[in-house]
């Protein structure tokens, strides 16, 4: 089956492509779910997370409610903000880290 794939803020997903009239919605939940599973949360902590129901998210994910496309696009957009946050937090301790050995090993 062909695959397409899209950039949601930053955020690429592969997507199995179809052919019917509830396509859309069902492209939609699998895009949020492949967002969710991006951060590693399961539904119940990335619903916390969000601040959003859990039942409203569940419905989301599995396609029983249609998701409005700016929601969607905030959601990745704080993943990926938060991703690179997290990334350069990671990145900033390895660095001053590294400062640290350096002055120790001057002083010495």
């Amino acid at each position: 089956m062909e695959k397409e794939v899209y950039c949601i803020e930053g955020l690429d997903i592969e997507i199995e492509k179809r052919s019917d009239e509830d396509a859309g919605r069902r492209m939609t939940a699998y895009m949020f779910r492949a967002i969710r599973e991006q951060t590693g949360m399961n539904r119940k902590d990335f619903a916390e997370w969000l601040g959003i129901p859990y039942r409203t998210m569940q419905e989301w994910e599995l396609g029983r409610r249609v998701m409005p496309d700016y929601v969607l696009r905030l959601i990745a957009y704080k993943v990926a903000n938060e991703r690179s946050k997290s990334e350069q937090f990671k990145k900033d301790n390895a660095t001053s880290d590294h400062d640290e050995e350096s002055k120790e090993s001057t002083t010495k």
